[in-house]
């Protein structure tokens, strides 16, 4: 049987369904605090769920997605681990990789602009 229950969080919901223990989900909490509450980042909303499949001859029976919006563009990370600190650890490196690339290619002068006779305007110096 899946049960669904919910954590309440700021910004970012933490979900879970199946046999979680208490303490994957304080560890799951602060390592996603960790990950969306970094100085730099723009505003972080959306939802990470963790799954811990009932089949014991699993391989991989722990599951964590975060579906996430920093700033303006969707986040979308996938995790599948043996244990639920593997899972959560795997899930934040990948977070932070993907939330490190769109602060980094913010609005700092990285994208390029039209060409004149496209309707851009002159190029930056």
């Amino acid at each position: 049987m899946t049960s669904s229950r919910e954590q309440a969080a700021p910004a970012v919901r933490l979900r879970f369904d199946g046999p979680v223990d208490q303490e994957t989900l304080a560890y799951a909490r602060t390592k996603i605090d960790a990950v969306v509450g970094r100085a730099g980042l723009p505003a972080v909303t959306g939802e990470v769920r963790i799954v811990r499949a009932g089949a014991r001859h699993a391989d991989h029976p722990w599951l964590a997605t975060a579906d996430l919006r920093v700033g303006g563009r969707q986040v979308v990370v996938v995790a599948e681990e043996a244990t639920g600190r593997e899972v959560v650890d795997q899930l934040q490196d990948r977070l932070r990789r993907r939330t490190d690339k769109i602060a980094h290619a913010g609005e700092d002068g990285h994208r390029t602009t039209a060409p004149p006779w496209r309707g851009g305007g002159p190029q930056p110096a």
